[in-house]
């Protein structure tokens, strides 16, 4: 398989499949492997328990470790070599503007800018789009031990972000995917759709609304 886009990013809310879409392409396009190092957080847990006390200490985190990483991306030739990554540097600011206070906000956002524009951008950024519900369940059946006491509400805030943010993003190429109903992990036929989607898209920003192969 061959893509005239070099750099694709994959994002989604949590439980969307962001991080197991970046994975079968890396593999399809025998691609350099990005991935957000979110779970190495230390921060993270102490968030999800106790949000106003450990949300600017998670965020900023988060950002200096994903600046680190977006810097190898730039150090490598694009040009010759495909690179996937499960998120962009820019999701790091639907977090922050979502969890933290003015004040705590003003300060990120000062640091942000200055690590922002020296950073690559992608070729195509693939936005995989599902329901509360959808994500909900997915969440529940990897059931990983940090995520149990994620609340409902807090999964809808997200969502709410996260679409707010896509519907005006004009940085790279953008490709919408609602996966509700696609499960492009266990049916090759809805990967094969996906990839041929992801080969297709050119310019601008498109929406894709798939249902399951049969």
């Amino acid at each position: 398989m061959t893509l005239d886009k070099r750099y694709i990013a994959v994002e989604g809310v949590i439980g969307s499949g962001k991080t197991s879409l970046a994975r079968l392409l890396s593999e399809f396009l025998n691609a350099e492997l990005i991935l957000d190092a979110g779970e190495s957080n230390p921060f993270l847990e102490k968030f999800y328990e106790d949000p106003s006390r450990y949300r600017l200490q998670a965020q900023l985190f988060f950002l200096l470790s994903r600046y680190q990483q977006q810097r190898e991306i730039n150090q490598q030739n694009l040009f010759n070599v495909y690179t996937v990554s499960d998120y962009i540097f820019a999701r790091d600011g639907i977090f922050a503007r979502l969890n933290l206070s003015d004040d705590e906000l003003k300060l990120y956002e000062d640091v942000y800018s200055l690590l922002d524009q020296r950073l690559a951008k992608p070729d195509l950024v693939v936005y995989l789009q599902a329901g509360v519900k959808t994500l909900r369940k997915r969440i529940r059946l990897r059931d990983r031990p940090m995520e149990r006491g994620i609340a409902a509400g807090y999964i809808e805030g997200l969502c709410e972000a996260f679409n707010h943010f896509f519907f005006h993003y004009t940085e790279a190429p953008l490709l919408i995917v609602n996966t509700d109903e696609i499960d492009f992990v266990r049916n090759k036929g809805d990967l094969a759709r996906l990839v041929d989607k992801i080969n297709s898209h050119r310019a601008g920003v498109e929406c894709f609304v798939p249902v399951t192969a049969s």
